[in-house]
């Protein structure tokens, strides 16, 4: 059974507040800063969760009021939070994450465009796919096994851009095979 994308999120945010204590905006700053690459937790999703945790009782808050400016909530992670953490951990590096590729649905329909647009579009879906590689290689470099979420989102793309160069050299046959089929 796959494991759905709050607990992976729930995992991270454990795992950031395992360190230590850290208010709302420095794990948001922090997340967008070095997993921007690897994950799409926007802010008030990660509130939303922090609520859902402390509800749970995984994690605990205090209002911070040094510095100037507004009060920020505190985060800390008590002793049940760490044993979610384990079990999250445990959970998803054991389970099989089935990816499902939104762009393939049109891939369905390429037969009914005209050969030169779907050309023309996959070679900008492959431009895409290579500034989003080019990026990553330029990611803050991580140390350690945080390093291993990136080396896979880089393995993924230069599999996509290979699997899309493919798809272009062949394009010309797949259409007209389509046509035979429906002719």
């Amino acid at each position: 059974m796959p494991l759905p994308e709050d607990e992976a999120h729930e995992l991270l945010l454990l795992g950031l507040l395992r360190r230590g204590p850290m208010h709302g905006y420095a794990l948001n700053k922090w997340i967008t800063h070095n997993w921007g690459a690897c994950t799409a937790l926007k802010k008030p999703t990660a509130y939303y969760l922090l609520s859902k945790m402390a509800h749970r009782g995984w994690i605990t808050w205090d209002k911070d009021s040094t510095g100037h400016g507004p009060q920020r909530r505190v985060y800390r992670l008590t002793p049940t939070g760490e044993v979610a953490f384990w079990n999250l951990l445990r959970k998803n590096l054991g389970t099989y994450q089935p990816v499902y590729f939104a762009g393939d649905v049109g891939l369905s329909f390429l037969d009914v465009l005209p050969p030169d647009e779907a050309r023309f579009l996959l070679q900008n879906r492959q431009q895409q796919v290579q500034t989003r590689r080019q990026a990553l290689e330029k990611a803050p470099t991580h140390t350690g096994t945080a390093a291993l979420a990136l080396e896979h989102q880089r393995y993924h793309l230069a599999a996509e851009e290979r699997w899309l160069e493919h798809l272009l050299e062949h394009l010309t046959a797949y259409l007209s095979s389509e046509e035979e089929l429906h002719g």
